[in-house]
């Protein structure tokens, strides 16, 4: 909600993400143990965006969120593996709305044969998009800065599905900030996400159906969240 009262579009269609997410059955509720061995009262899996249909959809949040984010690009990069058919569904969705891309990923491990090296797709080359899922600890944004820097590109921004809003961890210990904090004030990328955990609170605060799961939400929150 704006100042004026009025609702705030991308507010409004991160809720729409969110509800999307749980109806895909991409975000569950439950007992759920993440990297960092904490229990997570909520689980985001967008592996499982596993149709045509939901990928679809999921391209249009991407590019709706990247379009009103004003964030300017060259070059869409998808890192292996979740990254690849998101980067792709990203750029054919752009493309539809006008904005055509080039589309670059890479492989985990180095081809030795046909065109060789770890790059598939167009050159990497000036103000380099990122298209991941999460940032769940920034090491995968650096694995993928470290590639578009040896090509010669400027890695640019990040566009995730989910901002989980939580502390990261290092050494196994919490620190005060999270990994797309990390990644947006450490490494100086852009970071443009669809959603928060922030918004899926409000949505489980006024949503009879998931009203039941707000308050173990909320407790994590409380306990790891970050701004």
């Amino acid at each position: 909600m704006s100042a004026t009262g009025t609702v705030d579009p991308q507010d409004e269609l991160a809720r729409e993400f969110v509800q999307f997410a749980i109806d895909s059955g991409v975000l569950r509720f439950g007992q759920f143990k993440t990297k960092a061995g904490r229990m997570s009262p909520y689980f985001f899996n967008a592996g499982l965006f596993d149709d045509g249909a939901k990928l679809g959809r999921l391209a249009q949040f991407y590019a709706r969120t990247l379009l009103a984010s004003g964030i300017e690009f060259d070059v869409i990069f998808g890192p292996a593996y979740k990254g690849i058919p998101l980067g792709a569904v990203v750029a054919v969705e752009l493309a539809r709305l006008g904005v055509n891309k080039p589309f670059a990923y890479n492989r985990k491990e180095a081809k030795d044969h046909g065109e060789g090296g770890t790059l598939v797709g167009a050159p990497l080359q000036g103000r380099v998009l990122i298209v991941d899922d999460v940032i769940s600890a920034g090491t995968a944004v650096r694995e993928s800065i470290a590639l578009i820097r040896a090509a010669g590109a400027v890695p640019h921004a990040v566009a995730i599905a989910l901002d989980r809003q939580e502390k990261a961890t290092e050494g196994g210990q919490d620190v005060a900030w999270s990994a797309v904090n990390y990644v947006r004030d450490q490494l100086g990328l852009q970071v443009c996400a669809i959603a928060k955990l922030a918004h899926l609170l409000q949505l489980l605060k006024t949503s009879e159906h998931f009203l039941q799961h707000y308050d173990a939400v909320a407790a994590y929150r409380a306990r790891y969240g970050v701004e």
